[in-house]
């Protein structure tokens, strides 16, 4: 299993998720750079995701929604705040109406994805930030660690294939 800690912080509105991936940089990057090939990662296996709109520059968006096992769709979008690639990129993560107009009833938060050379393969540390610990607290109660965790623990079949 890629992740090797996920940890939330009240106090800075924090939650960080460490994984390790048998992969470098260069190609862990690329998963985030191609919108098929994250869609194949972005959401828990019983969501998967699809990545309608993707542009991973600096002001750029990408929309997406995930798919439940009932047929339910779940929208969100990213608005890309910085790229450093192929080590990092930030963006602003939040909640979609269908037409992919936000929701403003659901948290948002402040991300920043960092990928570095570790033990011959790639540490991946994700850092969400948000901006109460209300609105941190309620996605920890919708389950975002254990969904980003299975989210990201595919990284690895991908990376086989």
């Amino acid at each position: 299993m890629p992740v090797t800690d996920a940890q939330h912080d009240l106090d800075n509105l924090t939650l960080t998720i460490v994984a390790e991936f048998a992969a470098p940089v260069e190609r862990v990057w690329q998963i985030y750079a191609d919108p098929r090939q994250l869609e194949k990662v972005w959401g828990p296996p019983t969501y998967p995701a699809t990545v309608v709109d993707h542009d991973l520059r600096p002001g750029g968006r990408v929309n997406y929604f995930m798919t439940g096992p009932e047929g339910d769709k779940h929208a969100g979008y990213w608005l890309v705040t910085a790229v450093d690639e192929p080590t990092s990129f930030a963006f602003e993560d939040g909640f979609a109406d269908l037409d992919f107009t936000p929701n403003p009833s659901l948290p948002v938060s402040q991300n920043v994805y960092s990928f570095a050379a570790h033990g011959g393969g790639t540490r991946a540390t994700y850092v969400g930030t948000y901006e109460s610990a209300e609105a941190l607290q309620q996605v920890l109660a919708m389950g975002i660690v254990e969904g980003a965790s299975l989210a990201i623990n595919q990284i690895d079949a991908l990376l086989a294939s």
